[in-house]
């Protein structure tokens, strides 16, 4: 009978040992050895979120000090994109720290971060490294958010929905919209009709926790969207009101 590893223990030295042997094929001077060595004395006795942070913690210690040559090394061992609809819990679990470390540490570099979060999103998720740059360039990530919604890949069309979340799970709450929901609405309405249910979860998902951040103008929205003829968008509808009615 083969043991089920636990999500918490796939984030330990296995993985150190991993993402240490995917760093070298493109930067060979990484110190594989203390990388690994930090992660399997640093990670007992954390939960699995806590495990994240401190793996993304060691990688800003053993990667090279310029964000932007460090962005570049990480990016490099992504790999193929992600061509099915799942999320962070599949196969690319191991992408976790890597959004992590540029949510962490890459702020102060908007272009490069935003570039990386798109790229780890076509393979893992960006949902949680894109939300410190919400809030800080609330604007320019309005703006990006507009055009992933119109992207022809999924994951970004996603991105689009989730990262705006207000009540995103496992993330700080992003209250930054509470009082005009308008900037997010106008981006769920280029979601309103998409195909993908993988989008469609998430948009539904998104509206529940208007519903209970934002009552009256959400109620107003799934109003209207009830009216269309749109079967995607009925079911989004019945997936946002099926615990709140409208």
């Amino acid at each position: 009978m083969v043991e089920r590893v636990s999500i918490t223990e796939q984030f330990g030295e296995s993985l150190a040992v991993l993402l240490s042997e995917k760093i070298q094929t493109v930067y060979a001077r990484f110190d594989s050895e203390s990388f690994v060595a930090a992660v399997a004395a640093g990670v007992p006795n954390k939960s699995y979120t806590e495990r994240i942070v401190f793996i993304a913690q060691q990688l800003f210690t053993y990667l090279p000090d310029n964000y932007e040559d460090a962005t570049s090394i990480l990016l490099g061992i992504l790999g193929d994109e992600n061509p099915k609809e799942t999320g962070m819990f599949t196969e690319y679990w191991w992408i976790m720290p890597i959004g992590k470390y540029v949510e962490l540490y890459g702020l102060n570099n908007y272009e490069v971060s935003i570039k990386a979060i798109e790229e780890i999103t076509k393979r893992n998720t960006g949902e949680y490294a894109i939300r410190p740059f919400i809030r800080n360039y609330p604007e320019r990530c309005l703006a990006q958010m507009k055009e992933w919604a119109r992207s022809e890949d999924v994951h970004l069309r996603r991105l689009a929905s989730e990262g705006l979340r207000p009540k995103l799970p496992w993330a700080r709450k992003l209250d930054l919209f509470n009082d005009n929901p308008r900037p997010i609405f106008e981006i769920l309405e280029l979601l309103k009709a998409d195909e993908v249910m993988f989008v469609k979860k998430s948009v539904g998902n998104h509206l529940t926790d208007w519903l209970k951040v934002n009552y009256e103008p959400t109620r107003k929205l799934l109003q209207e969207w009830q009216t269309s003829p749109n079967k995607h968008t009925q079911w989004i509808v019945r997936r946002a009101t099926r615990k709140i009615a409208i």
